[in-house]
């Protein structure tokens, strides 16, 4: 006769000898019933015939990897053939408006699998002598919970040299606790049959490998405001690296322990001890670090009887199986807490490169300008915009044109440009339509990129306008400049002369770029169509 482990190690042969029993499976040294529950090889015809319409496949997911002492989950979907599902009352049905044959009428559900009827017309325990049709294969009766009769499928999960057998419909998701299975890759394999009168039939199998491990598994995202490629671990000098480190515990094993993240940047600045997730760090200087992370839990356990006649210990170590990580063997250390319970240690380990590099770290857009037009170029409106930046020297530009909103494109023009010395271009555009806009202008090198943004209102007409416009804007200047000196003469009465400073050329430098924008703003003139490319030397 049949075992359960002849019926579900397909072919295969297991490498365990001895294990711990997994609360709720069974040995696979039981006897299978055979005569309820028929097995057939792979490549066996009664294959073709197993369901109506084509072959059932299965598919088994987890959420492996899974910290030992955790809940590792599995869940299996059946997947029908074309045009059939599954309904609400459990049976297999054709789609409406499918083109897989039979046709389906508008008025009638035609049925793959009408179990609901033959379970109303015929009754569970009338199509069956003294029960029998109602047990799992090692005899063991279905478990009556609510709506158990329409449960259409079995499910029989076997690893570790152990099997579970539960009931569902076209799908099933159950959990196992990894404390009693040993560290390493395992197999979790299942077996799906359906119901039919005098037996159930087998329509798929499946199996998946999951991983149970003494390392907590951690995933370490970066970020960086102007790096151009997140995935290549290149970033830039001067800017800060957001680090957010991601703990898989799906079970919510570690919920009450207490997690410390402990950084090691690689450049000298020491170990920096957390007890956030997310921490961030700047490199000053160029070169290529090494980031190590190790992340500590103290998980809260019973603890452990003792023997009277041992002396009281202060603590106890266990050596546990060394795993594939590169990190040293695993300690595992039991001591008493404050409140007189007990915790273990676990640890998780992360290390990768980066490579710190010269970028481009801020954009300015410093002055904005309107170029008087000819009567026959009168059509467009071009607006130089001078543009300062920070950090390394940019080799492309883009300017983007948006809706007032900037949420809204409509307009993108990018263009290489060679910078030798200093970061100050004058990017040149072309506008037709008058209206106001946003203007993005972005500089970027191979890593990285800077943005700059600013609102300008463009008017249409001829360059006469334009010409007006500004003259009306240095009429209204004069007048404030002349009130302003008059208010100055009567509150000091002396002129005494200043030696002109560095700072107040820059503060006046300033001050031209603010009435500049001021200009733009409300003398406006323009709206990009295309670029004019260096029209005149030094511009964009």
């Amino acid at each position: 006769s049949l075992g359960f482990q002849d019926v579900l190690s397909h072919g295969s042969t297991s490498l365990v000898t001895s294990y711990k029993t997994l609360q709720g499976w069974s040995s696979d040294q039981n006897k299978w019933n055979e005569k309820l529950y028929p097995f057939w090889e792979e490549g066996d015809p009664r294959w073709k015939d197993c369901w109506k319409g084509g072959r059932v496949t299965a598919k088994l997911d987890t959420d492996s990897p899974a910290l030992v002492g955790s809940n590792v989950t599995f869940a299996v979907t059946l997947q029908f053939p074309k045009c059939q599902k599954e309904d609400n009352d459990g049976n297999i049905i054709y789609e409406r408006n499918c083109t897989q044959d039979p046709p389906v009428s508008q008025d009638q559900q035609i049925y793959v699998y009408n179990w609901t009827e033959w379970i109303d017309n015929c009754g569970w325990e009338n199509c069956t002598s003294n029960h029998s049709h109602n047990v799992f294969p090692d005899g063991r009766p279905f478990p009556h919970y609510p709506g158990w009769r329409r449960r259409n499928f079995v499910y029989v999960f076997h690893t570790f040299g152990q099997y579970y057998e539960t009931t569902g419909r076209s799908s099933a998701t159950f959990s196992v606790n990894t404390a009693n299975i040993t560290l390493g890759k395992h197999v979790m394999s299942v077996s799906i049959y359906r119901r039919e009168h005098s037996a159930y039939i087998p329509i798929a199998r499946a199996s998946a490998i999951y991983v149970v491990t003494d390392k907590i598994p951690i995933f370490v995202s970066m970020f960086q405001k102007h790096d151009r490629n997140i995935s290549d671990s290149i970033f830039i000098k001067d800017s800060p690296i957001i680090f957010d480190v991601k703990v898989h515990d799906p079970s919510y094993y570690l919920n009450n322990s207490a997690i410390s993240y402990q950084w090691n940047f690689g450049d000298g600045s020491g170990l920096f001890v957390a007890s956030s997730s997310t921490t961030s760090h700047t490199y000053t200087l160029q070169g290529n670090f090494t980031l190590n992370l190790t992340v500590q839990a103290i998980i809260p356990v019973p603890c452990k009887p003792v023997t009277p006649t041992a002396p009281l210990p202060t603590s106890a170590v266990t050596t546990g199986a060394p795993s594939n990580s590169d990190s040293s063997t695993a300690v595992e250390s039991m001591e008493d807490n404050p409140d007189g319970g007990c915790h273990i240690y676990r640890n998780g380990y992360y290390r990768t490169g980066i490579s710190v590099v010269e970028g481009i770290l801020e954009v300015n857009i410093i002055q904005m300008t309107n170029i008087q037009m000819t009567e026959s170029q009168a059509e467009n409106s071009l607006v130089d915009f001078v543009v300062t930046c920070q950090g390394g020297l940019p080799t492309d530009v883009c300017t983007v044109v948006s809706d007032p909103t900037c949420q809204v494109s409509k307009s993108v023009v990018c263009d290489p440009i060679i910078v030798t010395d200093e970061c100050l271009l004058t990017i040149r555009r072309a506008f037709e339509e008058p209206g106001t806009y946003c203007i993005n202008i972005t500089l970027a090198d191979d890593t990285s990129q800077a943005l700059a943004s600013a609102l300008i209102s463009v008017n249409g007409g001829s360059s006469s306008g334009t010409t007006e416009g500004v003259f009306i804007f240095l009429g209204l200047l004069a007048v404030f400049a002349a009130i302003g000196a008059f208010i100055l003469y009567k509150r000091y009465k002396q002129y005494k002369p200043i030696e002109r400073s560095t700072g107040q050329a820059e503060k006046q430098e300033g001050l031209t770029a603010y009435l500049s924008n001021f200009k733009a703003i409300f003398f406006p003139s323009s709206t990009e169509r295309n670029p004019l490319l260096k029209s005149k030397p030094g511009i964009v």
